[in-house]
């Protein structure tokens, strides 16, 4: 096993974690108001707590925005007469009023801005999907040199040291060269 300073380094153990895009102040409310014009849309009526999980779905679930957040928010749109709730069956909705649902239709570019971000990130996603992910081979290979190192006799770690050199020197080759054709014939040297 590595020592777990190197864990960290090859990104062994806990996935990464890189940060999702920046929601700046005022896309709540954008978002609120956006996902709020899609349910008038749909006629459907929707709880504060489905807003929140609406905008974590369009998110793709990168944006889940505290109720401490969107409740207020709402009781704001509610004061500049852009939202209106609704107690029907023991449940409070919420909709857009007449003047929301104008006010979605004249600011429908910011609020589509609010999830600009959003599909860039997903788009980096499937990019990075495509493309090989060699900090686990990294993370793999230190784990094994570790026990060679460790728990190796003088003959293996010799053994381990050829290996690596020959390895290094391929790895450059690769850059140098670009990746060898698969089937491509090898010289003596394996390399």
């Amino acid at each position: 096993m590595a020592p777990p300073w190197m864990a960290g380094l090859f990104g062994m153990g806990q996935p990464e974690r890189g940060r999702g895009p920046q929601v700046r102040r005022g896309d709540v409310r954008a978002a609120i108001i956006d996902v709020l014009a899609t349910a008038a849309r749909d006629e459907e009526p929707i709880n504060g707590y489905q807003v929140i999980g609406r905008i974590d779905d369009k998110s793709d679930g990168a944006w889940r925005p505290s109720p401490g957040s969107v409740y207020p928010t709402i009781q704001q749109l509610q004061d500049e007469g852009l939202v209106e709730s609704d107690e029907t069956h023991g449940r409070r909705t919420v909709r857009l009023t007449a003047a929301g649902v104008t006010y979605a239709e004249e600011q429908a570019d910011e609020l589509a801005a609010v999830w600009a971000p959003f599909e860039k990130a997903a788009e980096r996603a499937v990019a990075d999907a495509d493309s090989p992910d060699i900090k686990p081979e990294i993370g793999q290979l230190m784990g094994a040199v570790w026990q060679i190192v460790t728990a190796g006799s003088d003959a293996q770690r010799r053994a381990a040291v050829d290996i690596l050199v020959d390895t290094r020197r391929r790895l450059y080759g690769v850059l140098a060269d670009g990746p060898e054709p698969e089937g491509a014939p090898q010289d003596e040297s394996g390399s």
